[in-house]
């Protein structure tokens, strides 16, 4: 195909989107509905994500040592777990630094209760904060660091503690929430690009008439099939970025409206962090759906 017949087809597809009117209208609207709450569940989606990595990131494991611990065995434990190939990071915690987070975790309330507790009054043993690079490994790390004590006779460790059983339910949870959430979202364009294709076949059936002039005169399958097909890439393109730019508005307000009130307490993805994503996504959609949708319901006209 020459450049300038390839001219022509898309000078055709334009024109074929203005000419139809009020039928471009139905495909755009519904390729815009359809792409909407999509893009509705796909920010849903990917907000509930970054929550779930938030909470399985702020998984720590507590390495609680004995009372007896000196600091050449506390170093020397610091560096048995850091060289684990699962840790990311090992942090001491003086029992000094502990009772002074443990009376602000507390709050004032409960002041009168830890008035006996000082530096030569202390129950509280050193430990050490261990953060994992995976999160879901963090039971075997903590059973890793528990066989340590195995290795020392002063067995330094006296407790590991990493919220076992809840860890496990949190784990399970935000990979269920996962694959409930891409689940959806994968049934829901399938359901998008049926809806839309169904919309532009309406649309193409009205113009059969057309079709069977253009193959009487002596047109080919592949003459006639290309301006429909640049029809259909730009009446998905048109609604792609119509849905984008309505989410961007939308989004935007309720990012701002939430993170203005605290009470809430909610933390939005940004929509700058996101927009090429899920524009891409759905602008890439809408180009296929409305390619596919045209090439698929000229097909059967096309068998003059």
């Amino acid at each position: 195909m020459s450049f300038k017949t390839f001219l022509r087809h898309v000078r055709e597809g334009f024109k074929n989107v203005f000419r139809n009117g009020w039928m471009s209208v139905a495909s755009i609207t519904s390729i815009v509905v359809s792409l909407f709450v999509l893009g509705v569940f796909i920010l849903l989606v990917l907000n509930v994500n970054e929550v779930a990595d938030k909470a399985d990131s702020q998984v720590q494991i507590n390495v609680h040592l004995t009372l007896n611990t000196d600091q050449k065995m506390r170093e020397k434990l610091e560096n048995e777990i850091g060289s684990m190939p699962e840790v990311s990071k090992v942090e001491f915690v003086s029992k000094e630094q502990g009772l002074k987070e443990f009376r602000e975790d507390m709050g004032p309330d409960a002041a009168e209760l830890l008035e006996g507790f000082d530096e030569d009054n202390n129950p509280l043993p050193d430990k050490l904060l261990v953060e994992v690079i995976e999160p879901t490994t963090v039971p075997f790390v903590a059973e890793k660091i528990e066989a340590l004590n195995k290795t020392h006779e002063e067995q330094p460790i006296y407790k590991v503690n990493y919220g076992k059983g809840s860890v496990e339910t949190l784990f399970k949870v935000t990979k269920a929430v996962r694959n409930i959430g891409f689940i959806f979202v994968a049934g829901l364009a399938l359901m998008s690009m049926f809806l839309i294709s169904n919309t532009i076949r309406v649309t193409i059936l009205a113009r059969r008439k057309e079709i069977g002039i253009m193959k009487l005169v002596g047109a080919t399958n592949y003459f006639i099939r290309w301006p429909f097909f640049i029809e259909g890439a730009l009446i998905g393109l048109i609604g792609s970025l119509v849905t984008s730019g309505a989410l961007y508005v939308g989004y935007s307000s309720l990012v701002s409206s939430v993170q203005g009130d605290p009470m809430l307490g909610l933390q939005l993805i940004p929509f700058e962090d996101i927009w090429l994503f899920l524009c891409g996504l759905l602008v890439g959609l809408g180009v296929l759906i409305g390619v596919w949708g045209s090439t698929v319901s000229i097909r059967k006209f096309l068998k003059v």
